[in-house]
């Protein structure tokens, strides 16, 4: 059977409490009884920062929501995966503040429990953004296990349910609407049942079991942007570390698409000994909140499918190995890190690309650069085009700016097609490879994510689908919720 229409049609149709018939995995063989467990106006797979602004958006709306993800705690990638910091949520002059809602309540929550400092306090070149200026401007440090709190907090103020160790596994389809999930948790296989679902999966996994069209990675290169396995280090003496880089800050530049910035005078001296391998020839480590901790981004496992359990499993063993090597050169080579602590590792790969949905409208990159902003505006941003191995070379990347002050995200972008019910939230949503490049990054997809949340709820509300739903309606229902459309 064909995985995007696993349980397809049939949609498991037994009545609530019962026990659903043995059902078969892809492969054909069965995975056993599905309990009828779950039942929920909507559904959101993944807790990742754009999940958990969907859902709290819509849960303040009145809806019953339930939060699934297969991991322990909310927040993915800026937590599970250690991602840090969160990147800029100003405009291109970094004179105003643009993502707002949710991504911004969330770091005034961060601020108060002295979890965060303010992006307005952080500004490029600095050590908090790894020294780097061309748009790292008014970057949020975090501490990953304050989010993890508040994340909790805001799930539970907003009455959403939330679920952990449940990942999902199939949709439960009636025709081509979608109307809940199978989960395997635990206890088993259990349906969630509910009127709408928001894939924040990541990897547009409901979407694609659900029969959307998709695209994995960039279809021209017939490549996906590498992973990386973040890493957090304390015991540094900052003020030393700071030392050593600042007198050689004119000496950074960019050279065949190669980035030369951070310690790149002592990577050079470890490869010269023989003692790097790794495809950087610099050091990505920002300073985080505390005085003595750092949060370092410079492994790179190229190829990885995400979708792909070999996969991922091979780059987790990769990664560690990357992380060790890297540990030996901030001992022997950084002044600053040489009783240097590791004080973990991502739980969980930090994967850039995997698949794209296509929705009504494909967001081209060419939108972003030119700053266009659409008619049904969801969210405002200003990231620029990063797009890591882009250029073929293991060390090269596609790094550029937009021309304007920012540019919009339409809400087109997050509904699907040939699927009703479902709503995109997150990097999966529907873009093309480098625009994606943008908007991958934390700060837009929680705003994508609430935008997601609150037409949603709409939805729910009046009887449209996302695909009828009225823009005249979402925008005011947006404001409301303190979003900033310009």
């Amino acid at each position: 059977m064909d995985r995007r229409h696993f349980l397809g049609t049939v949609g498991l149709a037994a009545a609530a409490g019962a026990t659903l018939p043995l059902v078969n995995s892809c492969s054909g063989s069965k995975l056993g009884d599905v309990k009828e467990s779950y039942q929920a106006d909507l559904l959101v797979v993944g807790g990742g920062p754009s999940g958990v602004c969907a859902a709290v958006a819509a849960a303040r709306r009145g809806v019953k929501v339930l939060l699934v993800d297969n991991g322990n705690c909310l927040g993915g990638m800026g937590t599970k995966g250690l991602v840090g910091p969160f990147m800029t949520c100003y405009d291109a002059s970094g004179e105003n503040m643009i993502i707002r809602g949710l991504f911004e309540e969330t770091v005034d929550r961060l601020v108060a429990e002295g979890g965060a400092i303010h992006p307005s306090k952080v500004r490029a070149g600095t050590e908090f953004t790894a020294w780097i200026k061309e748009g790292h401007d008014h970057v949020t440090p975090f501490d990953p296990e304050i989010l993890k709190k508040v994340y909790d907090r805001m799930c539970a103020e907003a009455g959403v349910k939330v679920l952990f160790h449940a990942s999902f596994v199939s949709p439960i389809m009636k025709g081509r609407k979608i109307q809940g999930a199978i989960l395997l948790t635990p206890s088993g296989l259990e349906a969630a049942r509910a009127k709408m679902v928001i894939d924040s999966t990541g990897d547009g996994t409901v979407a694609y079991r659900a029969g959307a069209p998709c695209v994995f990675g960039d279809p021209e290169s017939g490549r996906v942007q590498p992973a990386s396995l973040f890493f957090r280090i304390n015991n540094v003496d900052t003020y030393r570390l700071i030392a050593e880089v600042e007198p050689h800050l004119p000496e950074f530049r960019r050279i065949n698409s190669v980035s030369y910035r951070c310690l790149h005078w002592r990577v050079a001296e470890a490869e010269a000994a023989g003692e790097w391998d790794l495809s950087r020839k610099s050091v990505n480590i920002w300073r985080s909140v505390e005085k003595d901790q750092w949060v370092v981004n410079c492994t790179r496992i190229h190829g990885v499918d995400a979708t792909n359990c070999e996969s991922l499993t091979d780059a987790e063993v990769e990664g560690r190995r990357q992380v060790e090597e890297l540990m030996n050169f901030f001992h022997k080579y950084v002044p600053g890190c040489e009783v240097a602590t590791l004080m973990g590792t991502g739980s969980t790969m930090g994967v850039r690309e995997s698949r794209h949905v296509h929705g009504d409208f494909v967001l081209p990159v060419k939108d972003l650069i030119d700053g266009v902003i659409p008619e049904d505006i969801i969210v405002l941003a200003a990231n620029s085009i990063d797009v890591h191995g882009a250029m073929g070379g293991p060390a090269g990347g596609l790094y550029m700016q937009i021309q304007k002050e920012m540019y919009g995200v339409p809400y087109r972008c997050l509904v699907p097609r040939d699927v009703e019910g479902l709503l995109l939230a997150g990097r999966c949503i529907s873009a093309d490879s480098p625009a994606a490049g943008a908007i991958r990054v934390m700060p837009p997809a929680m705003a994508i994510g609430q935008a997601a949340g609150i037409a949603a709820a709409l939805c729910l509300e009046s009887g449209a689908t996302p695909a009828t739903l009225d823009y005249a309606d979402l925008k005011p229902a947006l404001l409301e919720q303190k979003v900033f459309l310009g």
